[in-house]
């Protein structure tokens, strides 16, 4: 039997700056609204549990126009503050503000509405 012999690397390191992405541009308030404090509040237990009153509210089921989408997967369901809050929690602990959208709804359609209003 014969020995095996080790393949010659065919693999080149990358030249500077190819290996790596352009840092992401945000604005002021975006980056502002990623870091505000209020943001700590979708970790509490309280909000867990508004957020499955909402998705058993909604019957696990896309509340957007049109859109229907129904799983059970709640990974897949966003609870979406129908009126944003910017740190308002009257206005984020509010049933009535909050509704269950899948998660393709709120990411694109939703937040190019709110785009939208904001110009």
């Amino acid at each position: 039997m014969s020995k095996l012999k080790a393949l010659p690397s065919r693999l080149t390191s990358l030249r500077p700056g190819l290996g790596s992405f352009p840092p992401i541009e945000r604005t002021r308030d975006e980056d502002r609204m990623l870091h505000a404090p209020w943001r700590k509040l979708y970790k509490t237990a309280r909000w867990r549990a508004l957020r499955m009153v909402i998705l058993t509210r909604d019957m696990f089921t896309c509340q957007w126009p049109g859109c229907g989408f129904m799983t059970a997967d709640t990974s897949q369901l966003v609870v979406d503050h129908k009126r944003q809050h910017h740190g308002d929690e009257v206005l984020f602990w509010d049933e009535r503000n909050l509704q269950c959208l899948c998660a393709p709804c709120h990411n694109s359609r939703k937040q190019r509405a709110e785009r939208a209003q904001r110009h």
